[in-house]
């Protein structure tokens, strides 16, 4: 039987994993007792064949995931916040604006200041690099690596997000376990790494790095500007950047693809190693009771997918 195709996200004391047609969250409530939500998935893949495009396809999944997350990160909150522990329910519509501020001080931090930056800094230094130049993309790629490893260590010194980091840990492993057409228990899934090839961590270090080669291509042939109007220019060459991210995203998917069907293909090792150190940082080593909570959203998940408890 072919396998099916299964990821997933950790959230507040759960994990959410996701079928091509279905999803489940499991959740630890703070009473021990666990929370269970289980929805068909209609991609938009699979409503409008052109979705399915390479390159687009990236694109799509990556709006998709977003999307899933924030109502996984929702259901999550609101189970393990319940109502009387001196917190209000959080809605859908103030996640919505959570994720859009972070979505916007995203942009600032891995699009606009990187750019800024390295203009700067080639003045500071006299080096005076335009965007024509390959070094000015090298340096404005480092910024955002610095930027990424730098905000991903700050985070997992918070313990709330260090458990976060073990249910991420928990989801890679009960993949991993189902992946290897293991039966899905908390022994089987235990024994497997906690670092997955697949990983949204190294989805994201991918797109860095294609970024800093389709800028060096495409930039080159955009047009000057006159030193007076340098201020403008990069105002300009920002804005000619964040549209590519979805060409870039589209790229970054299709290598962390062929990377999950070729795992030990000596070119596609080399492009995945740094997204596998990072998560050495993203990821802890899970408990038994975490890894039963993946387990629950993935068996949960894959009976969904297989129809027996609804028709698809």
């Amino acid at each position: 039987m072919e396998k099916i195709s299964v990821g997933g996200q950790a959230v507040i004391e759960g994990v959410m994993m996701r079928a091509p047609h279905a999803l489940a969250i499991a959740v630890r409530k703070p009473n021990g007792q666990v929370a269970l939500k289980e929805d068909v998935w209609r991609s938009l893949s699979q409503r409008r064949k052109f979705f399915k495009w390479p390159l687009l396809r990236g694109s799509v999944v990556l709006v998709e995931t977003l999307i899933n997350g924030l109502q996984a990160l929702s259901f999550s909150a609101n189970q393990v916040w319940e109502e009387g522990k001196g917190r209000e329910r959080l809605s859908s519509w103030t996640l919505s604006i959570i994720m859009a501020a972070a979505f916007g001080l995203g942009i600032v931090f891995f699009v606009i200041l990187p750019h800024y930056l390295t203009d700067f800094l080639s003045h500071f230094f006299g080096a005076d690099l335009g965007v024509e130049n390959l070094f000015f993309h090298l340096v404005d790629g480092l910024i955002k690596v610095f930027f990424f490893v730098g905000y991903l260590y700050l985070i997992s010194l918070l313990k709330d997000i260090q458990r976060i980091f073990q249910y991420h840990g928990a989801e890679h492993k009960c993949i991993y376990a189902y992946e290897a057409g293991e039966e899905l228990t908390v022994s089987n899934a235990r024994k497997y790494s906690t670092l997955h090839p697949r990983c949204g961590t190294a989805f994201l270090l991918i797109v860095l790095i294609i970024s800093i080669l389709l800028f060096s291509v495409i930039f080159p042939f955009l047009p000057r500007f006159p030193s007076w109007g340098r201020g403008l220019a990069n105002l300009i060459y920002v804005g000619i950047k964040l549209p590519l991210l979805f060409p870039i995203a589209g790229l970054a998917y299709e290598v962390v693809k062929l990377s999950g069907k070729k795992p030990n293909h000596p070119a596609l090792k080399v492009v995945i190693a740094p997204g596998l150190w990072l998560q050495r940082m993203t990821t802890r080593q899970p408990t038994d009771d975490q890894i039963e909570i993946a387990l629950r959203a993935l068996q949960s998940a894959l009976r969904l997918e297989s129809g027996q408890k609804v028709v698809l």
